[in-house]
């Protein structure tokens, strides 16, 4: 799990560096940027082009001095779903791009690595923070970037809902919370008991909780609740769905009014999922499936998406799975993918060099669903990276920047709520348990 620097113009994932940088991610106006970074982004912008020959020098300005300032200590970090330049530039300069799981587990398996960046969205780097060493930093480059389930599963509306079912269940019911959840949700995951889930080791944690007979809320995705019971083969009627937070917000009342079936169907679950998801993966349908299948395509997708389109596909896993399937595919292969767009075209661009036919599922004849990915986690950028590293070595970065567990931040307008030292150590103590817990289960197998 070490993320060794690697010399520069090298790739982990075999992504080389193409003639033009931008996939999809488009330039953002620099009301978007803090102060203290708007000045890289406006040098940035002013720039001729997007090649190349032309960012990578301005890049090398910034980030090979605060490389040199602080030598082993740095450890860059990017997720798969960023968009396509920051992935190849983390890489580019001796950083690791990994999926959820893998990027969580960074701070605590390279205690030499003192100051972490990571190009990619809150939550992500608040995991990061909750399992680092009280002498690692743990910075993000855009404080904004978020994840719209995450948005849609936020502590304020789901503690009061889960207050209400440990009053009515009590200690038979544990938290499972998705990796896609602030560390104040992580704290309930321990608190109850219960354990932090990936994509990738969903089924491992549910089985865990179901073998001590306990009855289980899924925060937040209901989708990878629901694909996660369907692949251990659990009586899918015994799942009862929160009601759409899009509609009811959180907070609400249980009763019979809100909760499908009512409170007959919720005291008979097994599994209670929080009603959620990522508007990404929902895009995706068995109908899809079926044109790429009748090209003679192999689908692949990613479990976040329906129950209907993940039955149809041929395979279905993380972001970790689905590159890998890539990098196993044979020269001829092809591949359509249902996940995140930056992820499918970086894909596509390492499928290119080994022979591979890489597509997105949703582009098919009569769709505009394909989109350019997920715009939250787009809003990491070549000036971010830039910016923060600079700031960093000059002892200036801002602490907005910062992340501690525990930290609440507002996608949209930047504003921060952060715990006092006290509060703080106590949701490490609780959210630690549960992330220890995944790994435990994880590591088992």
């Amino acid at each position: 799990m070490n993320a060794p620097r690697r010399p520069a113009g090298t790739s982990a994932s075999g992504l080389a560096l193409q003639a033009e940088l931008p996939i999809c991610q488009t330039d953002l106006p620099l009301g978007w940027y803090q102060p203290e970074l708007r000045p890289y982004a406006e040098e940035y912008l002013a720039l001729p082009d997007r090649t190349p020959e032309t960012v990578l020098p301005w890049l090398d300005r910034y980030v090979r001095p605060a490389q040199e300032h602080f030598g082993e200590a740095l450890l860059l970090l990017a997720h798969f779903y960023m968009g396509g330049e920051i992935v190849k530039l983390v890489e580019r300069y001796g950083g690791a791009v990994a999926d959820s799981y893998a990027l969580a587990l960074q701070a605590a398996r390279n205690p030499e690595r003192k100051v972490i960046v990571e190009s990619a969205v809150h939550f992500m780097a608040e995991s990061i923070a909750i399992l680092a060493g009280d002498d690692q930093q743990v910075w993000i480059t855009n404080p904004k970037a978020g994840c719209t389930m995450e948005m849609l599963a936020k502590d304020h509306m789901v503690l009061p809902v889960a207050d209400q079912l440990l009053e009515r269940y009590g200690d038979e019911l544990c938290v499972i919370a998705y990796m896609n959840t602030s560390g104040r949700l992580k704290a309930l995951a321990g608190r109850t008991g219960g354990a932090v889930c990936t994509s990738s080791n969903a089924h491992l944690v549910v089985q865990w909780a179901r073998a001590q007979g306990r009855r289980i809320l899924f925060v937040p995705d209901q989708h990878l609740g629901r694909n996660t019971a369907a692949r251990l083969g659990m009586d899918l009627s015994k799942l009862a769905v929160l009601p759409d937070p899009q509609v009811f917000g959180g907070g609400y009342a249980l009763d019979d009014a809100v909760v499908a079936g009512g409170l007959a169907a919720l005291d008979a679950a097994e599994m209670i999922l929080w009603g959620s998801f990522c508007g990404v993966h929902t895009i995706f349908s068995a109908a899809q499936v079926a044109w790429w299948h009748a090209q003679g395509w192999r689908v692949l997708i990613h479990p976040e998406s329906p129950l209907e389109a993940v039955q149809a596909a041929d395979g279905v896993g993380s972001t970790d799975y689905l590159w890998k399937q890539v990098l196993a595919a044979a020269p001829g292969d092809k591949l359509a993918i249902g996940t995140e767009g930056h992820f499918v075209r970086n894909a596509a661009a390492l499928g290119a060099q080994r022979g591979v036919e890489v597509r997105h599922l949703a582009e098919i004849p009569g769709s505009a669903s394909g989109g350019c990915g997920c715009a939250t986690m787009s809003r990491n950028d070549p000036p971010h990276l830039a910016g923060l590293l600079d700031l960093l070595r000059k002892g200036a970065a801002p602490d907005l920047n910062r992340v501690l567990a525990g930290d609440a931040v507002d996608e949209l307008s930047g504003a921060r709520d952060r715990l006092d030292t006290a509060e703080r150590a106590a949701l490490v103590a609780d959210a630690r348990r549960a992330l220890e817990a995944m790994i435990a289960i994880t590591e088992r197998g």
